[in-house]
């Protein structure tokens, strides 16, 4: 799970971060640009992990992309062939 904190007072979110990290960057703003307020604000999450994007997911969507190509277009010089109009 990620973390991402947002000042109550101006505009400023950390980054998507562990809990605790975030946590801590949220009270080090607050100790720098609102000095005498106590961190408030909101805190986002996701189901991601700090840092990380999607994995593989992206490649295996190519591959299985190429794939479904690749069946296309040996099913359709198939058809082609049989039919006797073009010989590939």
């Amino acid at each position: 799970m990620a973390y991402r904190y947002w000042c109550g007072e101006c505009g400023f979110k950390t980054p998507w971060l562990t809990e605790d990290q975030g946590s801590l960057r949220q009270i080090e703003h607050y100790a720098k640009q609102h000095p005498g307020v106590p961190p408030g604000g909101q805190v986002e999450t996701r189901l991601l992990r700090p840092g990380g994007g999607l994995g593989c997911l992206p490649a295996l969507a190519v591959a299985v992309l190429l794939l479904a190509l690749a069946v296309s277009c040996r099913s359709l010089r198939r058809e082609v062939n049989d039919h006797g109009n073009i010989d590939i």
